[in-house]
């Protein structure tokens, strides 16, 4: 991949600036057998997971990744790392292992029961990844996971699957680095919305979590509709319902209202939803191709 160039704008009436970003490469998506993309586990992959089509293209304006006090953030949200914490090495090997499918986990039917709310009106799929030795627990997750979609089941979103893969591969896949993860994002190709549970990030200023939504990824395409979460994130159900309400709202606005999971800064037990901003999830999500309309 050739190398990237970024440049500072001012953003209008916030005071605030965006770090663009782009790539003067082009995506390049291919079709193939499993062993063509998970060279050294085309079994595994094959027992574990049907490979999906490349995703859609998508096109459109950058937004702001701001930093902001505390936990605060624009669109990339939710906690900015505890100070001291290390940025990840940009080391590139001249030889790599490949990546591969290690194990994986589904969640479906009674596994993801929603919470109390009206009927489901769409229903969503979700598909997760994570890296051998980022420093996640699986379980975790998967708890985590259960939760998220119950929150979310107060707009009416049911979630039918939910999967997670393990994959061991080159050690840069473990850092949210544009690059290495756009690279990531193609070979996975994950159903979107997806979501990539990683080491740390080497984005500056450092976030625990970033969404990635069509709006914000013109020239990252591969990265659009997924969510980024760094090892040792708080509140980890909270700050996943979060970033998928971003991807699929297309978009970082956030609310002051309290209790709101919305809010800049996530805490536990603040996960109501308004009308509104159920109807938007809804909308978007649909619109984009993250939900899909349950037949009456």
């Amino acid at each position: 991949m050739s190398g990237e160039c970024g440049a500072i704008y001012p953003r209008r009436a916030t005071g605030r600036f965006i770090r663009c970003a782009a790539a003067n490469d082009s995506p390049r998506c291919a079709i193939g057998p499993p062993s063509a993309f998970f060279p050294a586990a085309a079994s595994a992959v094959d027992c574990a997971r049907t490979m999906k089509s490349p995703p859609r293209s998508v096109a459109a304006a950058n937004l702001a990744r701001a930093p902001r006090r505390g936990k605060r953030a624009a669109f990339a949200c939710i906690a900015a790392i505890a100070a001291g914490t290390a940025l990840a090495p940009r080391a590139q090997p001249t030889s790599e292992p490949p990546l591969a499918l290690v194990r994986s986990w589904t969640l479906i039917g009674a596994d993801l029961a929603g919470a109390a709310g009206g009927a489901p009106t769409h229903r969503m799929r979700l598909e997760m990844a994570l890296l051998a030795g980022s420093g996640w627990d699986p379980d975790a997750i998967l708890a985590a996971t259960r939760a998220a979609t119950g929150i979310l089941a107060q707009c009416g979103i049911r979630t039918d699957r939910a999967e997670l893969y393990e994959f061991d591969g080159p050690v840069r896949y473990r850092w949210l680095d544009v690059p290495a993860s756009r690279e990531l994002a193609r070979r996975t190709r994950l159903v979107r919305p997806a979501v990539y549970f990683v080491a740390g990030t080497r984005h500056a200023p450092a976030f625990d979590a970033e969404a990635f939504g069509r709006t914000n990824s013109a020239h990252r395409r591969e990265l659009a509709h997924s969510v980024w979460i760094v090892a040792g994130a708080r509140d980890l159900p909270v700050v996943l319902a979060h970033e998928l309400v971003h991807v699929l709202t297309d978009s970082g606005e956030h609310s002051d209202a309290p209790g709101n999971l919305m809010r800049d800064e996530t805490a536990p037990g603040a996960v109501a939803l308004t009308a509104a901003q159920c109807r938007r999830a809804r909308e978007a999500g649909e619109r984009n191709g993250l939900l899909e309309r349950l037949e009456r």
